[in-house]
């Protein structure tokens, strides 16, 4: 050993600080030991193992839909679940599942990535459209309201089309690519903006039992800098671009905050999510009460959901009629006659029932 050592020393390189044979290949940034491919592989795809077993993500017999993107994350997501299911034999029916924001240059290009994957993995895909959703894309949304408060829509919408696809699906659970590092960011933005409601459960790794379909993240614990890692030396096929609508977002100044922070200190993702974990809500807190949206049944704290409220307003050249709080507008509806849609010139968000 101590030959192999020296050997490898004169050849410029530390052996793996796991294996004790093969040649250090990278530096992991949660741990910041020096392994080997080999070991990376391993300990990666394990630690996520561990993490479904722990939390029992997932029961035998099970139909998953993984929410597709094409990005680094749902691409990782999908190889390695894959990969569990049948290494563990978890026993689950797996499905890809994407959402056509209707963004050209981006979006069509990443779904041509997901639909390379479903070959790849031999995953059935299954995409919606916010057009045929919502009847509205987001490039006509953008070119209505402009690139300040895009994001809002899309969030709202994105949240509902990957409910009403899993409904599609008849799926038991979605599975979702979310991090390490995008937990972190939420409860960051959760604090920054008072949001005591999300607050409370965005660090849960399962959440919406409650609701139709329950989502959960098995990367909760992952770190983002080792997916990317993992992709590249697996040479996995992903769309590596970032949407063209939101260099402003607020997320992102939140993103560089905590890029900053890992480079002082690497825990500081996992003690922020810690963090968000043991956070109490006071009993004294007045929580939204959760009900069913009256127009189109899906779960809502207010007469209607935010995607109906923000589709008002585009459907009657108001779209910022639905920013920031609804609570206005739902009361303002009280007094105004019901229509049942047959105002609304598009499709409305109720397209597709729970």
């Amino acid at each position: 050993m101590e030959e192999a050592d020296g050997k490898a020393k004169k050849a410029g390189g530390r052996l793996c600080c796991i294996c004790n044979q093969r040649r250090a290949a990278l530096k992991r940034p949660k741990t910041l030991e020096q392994i080997c491919r080999e070991c990376f592989y391993e300990v990666f795809e394990e630690e996520i193992h561990q993490v479904i077993v722990d939390n029992q993500l997932f029961r035998r017999g099970e139909r998953i839909a993984i929410g597709a993107s094409g990005g680094k994350d749902s691409t990782v997501l999908a190889y390695v679940l894959s990969e569990l299911n049948r290494r563990h034999n978890y026993g689950l029916d797996l499905f890809l599942l994407s959402v056509d924001e209707g963004i050209t240059g981006y979006r069509d290009d990443s779904l041509e990535t997901v639909k390379r994957n479903e070959i790849q993995y031999g995953l059935p895909l299954k995409v919606v459209s916010y057009k045929d959703l919502y009847g509205w894309t987001m490039d006509e949304i953008v070119k209505m309201i402009g690139l300040k408060n895009n994001c809002t829509f899309c969030g709202v919408f994105r949240r509902q089309a990957l409910d009403r696809g899993a409904a599609l699906l008849k799926v038991d659970k979605v599975a979702t690519g979310h991090n390490a590092d995008d937990i972190a960011e939420t409860v960051l933005l959760n604090i920054l903006r008072g949001d005591i409601a999300r607050l409370s459960r965005c660090t849960s790794i399962t959440t919406g039992e409650d609701g139709p379909i329950p989502r959960c993240k098995p990367f909760k614990y992952t770190y983002e800098k080792e997916i990317v890692m993992y992709a590249y030396f697996k040479r996995l096929d992903y769309f590596s671009t970032e949407c063209i609508y939101s260099p402003n977002a607020y997320r992102g100044f939140a993103r560089e905050f905590i890029k900053d922070l890992e480079r002082i200190r690497p825990r500081a993702i996992l003690d922020i999510i810690k963090s968000g974990e043991n956070f109490r809500i006071s009993t004294t807190t007045k929580m939204p009460e959760q009900g069913i949206c009256e127009r189109c049944g899906y779960i809502s704290s207010q007469k209607w959901c935010k995607a109906c409220v923000l589709l008002e307003g585009l459907n009657r050249g108001l779209p910022k009629l639905g920013i920031g709080r609804s609570r206005g507008f739902n009361k303002d509806r009280k007094g105004r006659k019901e229509n049942n849609g047959t105002s609304i010139e598009s499709k409305q968000c109720g397209t597709l029932d729970f």
